[in-house]
């Protein structure tokens, strides 16, 4: 197949050309706010903004992520972006209205501007871009996500795409915030829940019956040295196990508490699985002794259209190779546009953990903004970030093309 031929230049004009129309969007968003399951009024603005843009078609599927298309090839190759956020915790932390937002020559503020409605808006115009300039070739087509619920189970929004509707994607471009680095994968994730059962009585005499949190406390003991022996691998690092809540019930604050239990986050490091996490929980001597059981969180809220989707509350772990064509083609765009980007991962979880993690599409990373700002009070956006990547993005296909007809 031919190469095909990429002005760098002129994809660097073309994006500077939008950068109030992305700010704009982005300000949008922002300002109509929606956490997990709340997202249907985002996603119509996204849906309006594609249809502005032009897209062959975009749609919002049952479970309620907005989807667009551009082109007529079958080799898809997609960019993910959530749009629900989390909430804005304590509102005396914020310095200004956190939907409201703010805007300045360099920064635009407001809950979600870094996680992640600047990707959103990067890859809704990088997608646009790279069909004005002909970068799509004919032999594909690109997929634009906004997809819902990350916030509350991550991947499973994908799971529903892949498993439901039979969207499976060459790769997919993850435009979570990467400090403006590539990313080529992160640890893995699961919840754990362990319950251990007590005999209550009266608290005047609590030889009686069997202290529910007492045999808890000698399980949380060893589950806090477990966290000290996990596997580490070289590029993701270590795994780690924490108590995250602890649950108790008793007949009254004068009886001796007849059930327990705790919910742990287990981040899982290259090389481990589900299985090999609830095992070594279950292997702890107390929980032996005191007859715990261990199980794994399930996830079944409704979305905001109704649909439920249930899953294990499992996110495997997922690493591109840095050699990967996926990987060489979001690098060489980079720097051919804006010089060479440091090749990392992230801290957090992404919706890659489906994507990749359980169904094997490759995943890469490139977003907006920094992954100190998600989750946090303040947080804001750069304008400078939502343009270049959204060049960025416009740049990846042909480039892709290029690698692979060269292979």
């Amino acid at each position: 197949m031919a190469k095909m031929q990429i002005d760098y230049d002129r994809i660097r004009e073309l994006a500077k050309s939008h950068e109030e129309d992305m700010v704009r969007f982005l300000r949008d968003l922002i300002k109509i706010g929606g956490e997990s399951c709340e997202e249907k009024d985002k996603a119509y603005r996204i849906k309006e903004e594609m249809e502005k843009l032009g897209y062959d078609k975009a749609e919002i599927d049952p479970l309620g992520n907005v989807l667009g298309w551009i082109g007529k090839g079958d080799r898809i190759i997609a960019y993910d972006g959530h749009i629900d956020t989390v909430g804005i915790g304590n509102i005396e932390n914020w310095e200004f209205d956190p939907y409201e937002g703010f805007e300045t020559e360099t920064e635009i503020g407001g809950r979600g501007g870094s996680d992640q409605l600047g990707g959103v808006v990067s890859s809704v115009y990088g997608a646009y871009m790279a069909k004005e300039l002909g970068l799509i070739g004919d032999e594909y087509k690109l997929l634009v996500t906004g997809t819902v619920q990350e916030e509350d189970c991550d991947g499973m929004c994908w799971l529903h795409l892949i498993e439901r509707s039979d969207i499976r994607p060459e790769f997919v471009v993850i435009s979570e915030p990467t400090d403006m680095h590539v990313y080529r994968g992160h640890r893995g994730r699961m919840e754990i829940r362990v319950d251990v059962a007590g005999i209550s009585c009266h608290g005047s005499a609590p030889e009686r019956g069997e202290n529910a949190i007492y045999k808890m406390a000698d399980i949380l003991k060893e589950i806090e040295e477990l966290n000290n022996n996990l596997k580490d691998d070289p590029f993701l690092g270590k795994g780690t196990v924490t108590t995250s809540q602890i649950f108790y019930t008793s007949p009254s604050r004068c009886a001796v508490a007849d059930s327990c239990a705790i919910s742990l986050d287990r981040r899982l490091t290259w090389g481990e699985t589900y299985q090999s996490a609830l095992k070594e929980i279950e292997d702890l001597p107390s929980v032996k002794k005191h007859g715990a059981v261990v199980s794994m969180y399930k996830y079944d809220r409704p979305s905001w259209t109704g649909e439920v989707y249930e899953q294990d509350c499992y996110f495997p772990t997922w690493v591109i190779p840095e050699d990967a064509p996926q990987t060489l083609a979001l690098v060489e765009a980079y720097t051919e546009l804006y010089g060479v980007p440091k090749v990392d991962k992230w801290t957090f979880s992404t919706n890659g953990v489906a994507i990749m993690g359980r169904h094997g599409i490759p995943c890469i990373g490139l977003g907006p903004g920094k992954e100190a700002q998600a989750h946090a009070p303040n947080e804001i956006q750069w304008k400078e970030d939502v343009v270049r990547v959204a060049a960025i993005y416009s740049a990846v296909p042909a480039v892709y093309h290029n690698i692979t007809s060269e292979a």
